[in-house]
C-alpha cells in the first residue's frame, strides 16, 4: 500500500524538501500527497491541516538553522561570533531558499513557547548581544535590527536585487562590521529625569 510508512516525520521533511524545489509557499498538502502517491485524506491521521503543515516545516528549518549557527559561533565572541552567526544565516538562507521562507512565518505564541528550537535560538541570539553589554529592551530592538538586516539582504540576494559591479561577499562583510560597529556603540536610553541643575 502506497500510504505505508507515512509519518508525521516523514511528511514534514517531504514538505520541506518541496519548499525549496518549489518554493514555500507552493507547498500544498495535495502536492504533497502526491509525492507519496496517496490521496490527500491519507495525510490527516498525520496533520491536522496545510497551517499546521506549514508550521511543522518552520520548526524543522528553524531547528536545522540554528544548528548550523550554534556551531558556527562556538568559541566565538564580539565581532567574530557575529560575523559567523551572519554567515551561518546567510548559507541557511540562499541554500535553502523554501525552508528559510518558512522560518519567516508567523507563528502563534504558544507554540513558540513549547519549541526547544525557537528557544534555542533565542538563547543563542541573545547570548551573543549580551556581550556586547545589552540589556531589554536594547536586546529585542537589537535583535530586530540584525533580522532585518540579514533577511532584508539575503532577499534581495536571492532575488538577483544586487545589479551594481560591487562583489555581494564584500557588500556583505562591510554590512556585518557596520553592524558590529552599531552594536558596540549601541544608543542608549536615558531615562532619567533631566536635572534643575
Amino acid at each position: 500500500m502506497a500510504r505505508a510508512g507515512l509519518t508525521t516525520e516523514r511528511l514534514v521533511e517531504a514538505a520541506a524538501d518541496l519548499a525549496d524545489e518549489v518554493g514555500f509557499e507552493n507547498v500544498t498538502l495535495s502536492a504533497l500527497a502526491r509525492r507519496f502517491g496517496v490521496k490527500d485524506a491519507s495525510l490527516y491521521a498525520h496533520i491536522r491541516n496545510l497551517r499546521d503543515l506549514r508550521t511543522r516545516v518552520a520548526f524543522l528549518a528553524g531547528g536545522e538553522m540554528i544548528d548550523r549557527i550554534a556551531a558556527a559561533v562556538a568559541g566565538r565572541a564580539g565581532k567574530d561570533a557575529l560575523a559567523a552567526f551572519a554567515g551561518a544565516y546567510r548559507e541557511y538562507a540562499l541554500q535553502r531558499p523554501g525552508r528559510y521562507a518558512a522560518t519567516q512565518i508567523r507563528i502563534d505564541q504558544d507554540l513558540v513557547a513549547d519549541s526547544p528550537a525557537l528557544r534555542r535560538t533565542a538563547e543563542i541570539t541573545y547570548g551573543m548581544l549580551r556581550a556586547y553589554g545589552l540589556d531589554e529592551p536594547d536586546l529585542t530592538d537589537a535583535v530586530r535590527l540584525l533580522r532585518s538586516t540579514f533577511h532584508g539582504y539575503c532577499a534581495l540576494e536571492a532575488s538577483g536585487g544586487f545589479g551594481a559591479p560591487r562583489d555581494v561577499q564584500a557588500s556583505w562583510d562591510r554590512a556585518v562590521a557596520a553592524l558590529h560597529v552599531a552594536l558596540e556603540h549601541w544608543p542608549r536610553n536615558d531615562h532619567e529625569e533631566p536635572s534643575d541643575e
